[in-house]
């Protein structure tokens, strides 16, 4: 398996791609729009330029990978020739399904499909293929290149042969794969997100301030970084999604999302992306933030 195609150049979608590209794939990136694909490639080489002043690759390396990486708008040549397409859309049930309906049709009959979805089921996605036993969750974790965990979720029909060629291929990029099965939330978020929740509920109740709070979880349980500023860094709104996902699944009352978070989604402050969220963010403090606990 050599070919990959990688659909979504967001910051999960451009982190995929570099560390496939990096780790010697050919790589075609595909999303709609031509400005997010030029900003994807500006933000894989800029990722690029911090590994060398870690003395992590050369320059020389640097410009392979970034060889081994074409961009496209166009979804039927993106995927026509990929062994493994990797959707990285927005956390949105019909906007994935439509994505994989469109994979299924012209990606070649052996491809595998993969989701990086944080929280919607592989099972339904797989819903809208042909090739239900071909299509697997990938879920890695922000940032990609530096983060060495992926999930690996068997969907319903997902069958053993593509599990494992999926596991093998995580390996080849040194990431650490995971095989879960298709619940909500799988185990990352599953764990994560009701912590998120609960720290946001003691905010909203008056049991302690955001600082206090992501201080406790940071020096009391060795956290790298407290719940509220990583809700900040993930996103507000895909805290939100996930919660929303956990409770729609399982149907108990500690799976809904806080008021406040609610409140927070509603009116736009969604945190790193937004600048404005449990903490005020520049592009200096997010710089100082990945710099700190996640390029070290």
């Amino acid at each position: 398996m050599n070919k990959i195609a990688v659909i979504g150049s967001g910051t999960m979608g451009n982190g995929i791609a570099h560390v496939f590209a990096q780790n010697g794939f050919t790589v075609s990136l595909v999303d709609i729009d031509q400005a997010a694909l030029d900003k994807a490639m500006l933000s894989i080489a800029r990722n690029l330029d911090r590994q060398i002043k870690k003395a992590a690759i050369t320059l020389e390396q640097k410009q392979q990978t970034l060889s081994n990486i074409t961009t496209t708008t166009n979804l039927s040549a993106g995927v026509s020739k990929a062994e493994l397409a990797v959707e990285a859309a927005t956390e949105n049930l019909e906007l994935k399904s439509k994505l994989f309906g469109e994979m299924d049709q012209h990606a070649p009959s052996s491809c595998i499909l993969a989701s990086n979805t944080s929280s919607i089921s592989i099972t339904r996605l797989a819903a809208a293929t042909n090739r239900r036993e071909k299509v697997i969750g990938m879920h890695f974790m922000n940032p990609v290149p530096v983060m060495k965990l992926v999930e690996v979720i068997r969907g319903y029909s997902t069958c053993d042969q593509v599990t494992a060629r999926v596991v093998d291929l995580a390996r080849q990029l040194h990431k650490v794969p995971v095989e879960v099965n298709d619940y909500p939330g799988f185990i990352s978020n599953r764990i994560l997100m009701p912590m998120i929740n609960e720290a946001i509920i003691s905010l909203h109740e008056g049991v302690a301030g955001v600082e206090a709070i992501d201080t406790v979880m940071k020096l009391g349980m060795a956290h790298p970084m407290g719940p509220l500023q990583l809700a900040d860094f993930i996103g507000l709104d895909v805290c939100l999604s996930i919660l929303k996902v956990l409770h729609e699944g399982f149907g108990q009352p500690k799976y809904a999302p806080c008021p406040l978070l609610v409140n927070m989604v509603a009116s736009g402050h969604l945190g790193v992306k937004s600048g404005e969220g449990f903490y005020s963010w520049s592009h200096d403090t997010k710089e100082l933030i990945v710099s700190n606990y996640f390029l070290k």
